[in-house]
């Protein structure tokens, strides 16, 4: 683990009985931080309180509560977001200021505030740095299963090391933007929340430069059902508890094995968040390859990506590039039917106008059969491409969330 952190969930009453869904991180000291949250224009209390916080670069607690958005609660909701802080910041003796909030569950409940506080001592004095397995079971709501990636780091002959969380298994569809707002806001892309930690020396400009380098790949590239969350939110902090220079860039001795470890841990977690998909039963990587441009590229892959008739498609096994073309097609991107090649982990289905023979449609059925595939739209109209990660679309998907649990 990491130095200088440790984690700690309870059981508040959030949720049903028996279950943990109260959680803490805390750093030892003020450490540094940056984070990107939702780009939804309806954004819960949490993200509004946290959203200027990690603006500033500093922080040093996260309380996290699964079972309750505290989305769309007016007044009362912003009020309890910042009493939440209020009671980390009591029982670790810090400034409100440093501490974050955040929340996934039903949205437009009252946070039962009273719950909250009644198990805050004891989320205070179960901090372990060994407690990171249940801050993470803490967090999920659908969830099947928690979600952990840890890196080593050599930065430069020092060690050090890197740990996210996460969970998410629906309403996954991450657009994510800074929380300084003088950036772009993010490429489009059940609530998603990921905290990274690391005790590597790092300025607030860089955490924030390696999480903005690492989203393309990661979360901006996947989705389950094109649903973005009132509450996503990214945080990273940096205590700097292994010691050495600060790295203030990419530049910085050790920056580029920094960057790269946040690349990583987060790809890791975003693969994690599709194979955990509310219903799924495949992962399934598409590439859109051979596009005029890189727009249309993106607008040819998300087209796909978010296809119900293509996601059921990939459940039922069967290799339908009608139903993929058909999309691609409708994206606005360039789709001249006599040049678009695709296929199914290199098997081809269809090429030069025309579809395959039944013994090749018949290996690619195997190939839908496997939990993971790969599936290449080639346009073959320029250089460009993007890949994007889904999951299929089943009859569990919809039993799931016809009905959101309590």
């Amino acid at each position: 683990m990491v130095k200088g952190f440790s984690f700690s969930a309870v059981e508040a009453g959030v949720k049903k009985p028996g279950r943990l869904d109260l959680g803490l991180i805390f750093s030892e000291k003020p450490a540094a931080a940056a984070g990107f949250f939702t780009t939804n224009a309806v954004q819960a209390a949490p993200v509004l309180l946290s959203r200027p916080k990690l603006a500033s670069g500093r922080l040093q607690a996260v309380i996290v509560n699964s079972g309750n958005a505290n989305a769309c609660t007016g007044p009362k909701g912003m009020a309890d977001a910042e009493k939440m802080a209020g009671l980390a910041a009591r029982g670790l003796k810090i400034d409100p200021g440093l501490v974050a909030v955040c929340s996934t569950g039903v949205i437009g409940r009252p946070l039962p505030l009273d719950r909250i506080t009644a198990a805050a001592p004891r989320l205070i004095e179960e901090l372990s740095p060994d407690g990171l397995g249940s801050l993470a079971r803490a967090i999920m709501t659908t969830d099947k299963v928690p979600k952990i990636a840890t890196v080593e780091l050599d930065l430069a002959g020092r060690p050090a090391g890197l740990v996210g969380v996460a969970k998410g298994s629906g309403m996954i569809h991450p657009m994510l933007e800074p929380a300084a707002q003088d950036e772009a806001r993010g490429l489009p892309q059940a609530t998603m929340l990921v905290f990274l930690m690391t005790d590597a020396p790092v300025a607030p400009f860089a955490l924030r430069e390696a999480l903005s380098d690492a989203l393309p790949a990661s979360f901006h590239s996947i989705t389950v059902d094109g649903d973005t969350s009132t509450n996503d939110s990214l945080i990273i902090m940096a205590n700097g508890a292994a010691g050495g220079p600060v790295i203030e860039d990419f530049g910085s001795p050790g920056g580029s094995a920094f960057y790269g470890a946040v690349g990583r841990v987060c790809r890791d977690l975003a693969l994690q968040l599709v194979a955990d998909a509310d219903g799924g039963t495949k992962v399934v990587t598409l590439l859109a390859k051979g596009a005029g441009s890189e727009m249309e590229a993106d607008m040819a892959v998300m087209a796909v990506a978010l296809s119900p008739l293509c996601k059921t498609a990939f459940f039922g096994a069967d290799p339908n590039w009608g139903r993929i073309l058909v999309a691609a097609g409708s994206s606005g991107a360039r789709v001249e039917t006599d040049k678009v090649e695709i296929s199914f982990d290199g098997v081809t289905v269809f090429a030069q106008g025309l579809p395959a023979d039944q013994r090749t449609l018949a290996a690619a059925e195997e190939v839908l059969k496997k939990p993971a595939f790969k599936v290449t739209i080639d346009l073959k109209a320029g250089d460009f491409e993007r890949e994007f990660i889904t999951s299929d679309l089943s009859l569990d998907y919809v039993r799931i969330n016809s009905k959101y649990p309590a």
